[in-house]
C-alpha cells in the first residue's frame, strides 16, 4: 500500500494542530512520527487511518499490489492499529477476541498460535478484564501485528509494557512487518529504531 498526504492540515476550532503536511508513505518501508506530548503525532496517525477527518488536503490510498486506487471509504480493510486509546472488549477471553477479530479481519496465524507468539497463550481462557495493563498491550499488538493487512499503525507501541514486553515488541517488528507499510507515532527512540524515515510533526505547525 502507498499512502499520500496532500497538505493535509487538522484543526480544533481555531488551533491548527498541523499544516500543510504532504508526505508519500510506501509499503515495505517503515517511518516513524515524532514529537513531545501534545504535539499532535497521534492526531496525524488517527488522520491516517481515517479515523479522524483532515480540516483541509487530501489523503489518498493505493493498492500496489494490484495498482489501483483505493477508496477512502474502504482503507480501513487494509490497515490494523494498536494504540493506548483503543479498547478491547474485557467481557471476551483473549482467544474469543481473536476469533471475533477474524470475522471481519482476517488473521494470518490461527488465534491460539498467536497468542503463544505474545506470550498468552496460558491466559487465552481469562477473560480480558482480569488481564493487567501489559497483558493487554501486548493483546493489542497481536490483533494489530498479525492481521492480514498491508499498513501497520502503532501509536506508542510499547506502553504498559516490562522489558520483556519492549523485546517481544521488537520481535515482532523484526518477524513480522517486512512486506508491510508500517507508521509509529512516538517520542521513544527505542519503538522506532528501525524506521527509515523520522518525520518531525514540529515542522508542520
Amino acid at each position: 500500500m502507498q499512502v499520500s498526504l496532500h497538505n493535509i492540515g487538522k484543526r480544533y476550532n481555531n488551533q491548527w494542530i498541523f499544516r500543510n503536511v504532504s508526505f508519500e508513505f510506501i509499503q515495505q518501508h517503515s517511518y516513524a512520527i515524532t514529537g513531545i506530548n501534545g504535539s499532535g503525532k497521534s492526531t496525524l496517525l488517527q488522520t491516517i487511518a481515517g479515523a479522524i477527518m483532515q480540516s483541509e488536503g487530501k489523503i489518498s490510498y493505493h493498492d500496489m499490489l494490484n495498482h489501483s486506487s483505493i477508496s477512502n471509504e474502504l482503507a480501513y480493510q487494509y490497515l490494523s492499529i494498536a494504540a493506548p486509546y483503543l479498547e478491547l472488549i474485557e467481557e471476551m477471553t483473549a482467544l474469543e477476541f481473536l476469533n471475533f477479530h477474524n470475522s471481519f479481519k482476517q488473521l494470518i496465524l490461527p488465534s491460539k498460535d498467536i497468542l503463544a507468539e505474545v506470550g498468552l497463550l496460558k491466559d487465552a481462557e481469562k477473560q480480558i478484564r482480569y488481564y493487567s495493563s501489559g497483558m493487554k498491550q501486548r493483546l493489542k499488538l497481536a490483533q494489530a501485528f498479525f492481521s492480514n493487512t498491508s499498513l501497520l499503525l502503532l501509536d506508542e507501541p510499547t506502553s504498559n509494557l516490562d522489558n520483556n514486553g519492549i523485546i517481544l515488541y521488537q520481535e515482532l517488528i523484526s518477524k513480522y512487518t517486512h512486506n508491510k507499510l508500517v507508521i509509529i507515532s512516538s517520542n521513544d527512540p527505542n519503538e522506532y529504531q528501525h524506521c527509515s524515515v523520522i518525520i518531525d510533526i514540529e515542522k508542520y505547525k
